[in-house]
């Protein structure tokens, strides 16, 4: 009899890494724009006190199937708890029960990072030295980390309204990049010397002016992901190729609900990644990648940890768990 595998918060802490990250979702975005593969849509719902909220990301390919429950609860701030929380539940596929459970909270700093990592590398370009990072809290450190791997970043402008948390988080990325040098930055400035403009904000307006962005620059949306979240201007992505995680979400919730152009614009970054052609070789142009983050991206990443997981009861894989 198949038993259930459990990897704790600990655990997966423990055994994440941008590298398996990186793997797994490029994995999962070629997935996700394959045959065979289903996304459903997502489920935002909130707890009894309706400032506490949940979502609900599932999904199934050919090797997996489950769901990803992310948790935002404010109210957690008076138990000194994190606002945050994830976890992840692949089926037995066989007996239609839970195969594996995958407490993912700080996995899911890994995990976002790497769908910004991935479209990075697939869109950007190669020489791309100067990184614009919008936002100050815990995840646009990770996206600065993660995308500092895959390009010869030497310099990251940190754009925030408030200048303690701007000097805070230019500390943590002293502390991880010290080779990197790193600038407060308002969003001009920061939009008009990036090469990466990284978005990692919970805005729902826009962050700076499409005319800031100059030819050439690759810009990644991080957090629409829910109707009425907005941080990108409507005109930049008429300059720009749209590309995302899966379009029909990304119009729907994403940054592109903002979008009134012709939806068939909107290509998926995995297409690209199964192609190995971003599209036409053009110095000049703005590339833009929105994620809104797909469940296969949660499910190819716990299996992952799961297969690292040589501490494991029975030391089988959520694969063998969920076919």
């Amino acid at each position: 009899m198949t038993r259930m595998r459990i990897l704790t918060e600990e655990r997966s802490s423990a055994l994440i890494d941008h590298e398996l990250a990186f793997r797994a979702v490029t994995d999962a975005f070629v997935a996700a724009a394959a045959p065979g593969a289903t996304l459903f849509p997502v489920v935002i719902g909130h707890g009894s006190d309706e400032n506490d909220q949940f979502t609900l990301k599932s999904g199934a390919s050919g090797r997996f199937a489950g769901v990803k429950i992310g948790t935002y609860f404010p109210s957690n701030d008076a138990r000194g708890l994190p606002r945050h929380g994830t976890t992840v539940l692949l089926f037995d596929q066989e007996r239609g029960r839970i195969g594996a459970v995958v407490e993912a909270s700080q996995v899911n700093a890994y995990r976002t990072a790497a769908a910004d990592a991935v479209a990075t590398h697939a869109l950007a370009r190669t020489e791309a030295a100067v990184l614009t990072v919008f936002g100050t809290g815990h995840q646009a450190l990770y996206e600065c980390l993660a995308v500092a791997r895959i390009r010869p970043i030497t310099r990251i402008n940190v754009v925030g309204r408030d200048r303690a948390r701007v000097d805070g988080l230019r500390r943590r990325l002293d502390e991880h990049l010290g080779a990197v040098e790193t600038r407060a930055a308002d969003a001009e400035t920061g939009c008009a010397t990036a090469d990466v403009i990284v978005t990692a904000t919970t805005a729902r307006a826009p962050l700076f002016e499409a005319a800031w962005v100059r030819p050439g620059t690759h810009v990644s949306a991080m957090g629409s992901d829910a109707p009425g979240k907005q941080e990108l201007p409507p005109a930049l992505l008429h300059r720009a190729v749209l590309f995302c995680d899966l379009p029909s979400q990304s119009l729907r919730i994403g940054e592109f609900q903002h979008y009134d152009g012709d939806p068939g614009d909107v290509t998926a970054i995995g297409s690209v990644l199964s192609q190995g052609d971003p599209g036409p070789s053009d110095a000049d142009r703005i590339t833009v990648f929105d994620s809104s983050g797909i469940a296969l991206q949660d499910l190819y990443v716990a299996e992952a940890l799961l297969a690292r997981d040589t501490d494991g009861e029975d030391g089988t894989s959520a694969a063998a768990a969920a076919e």
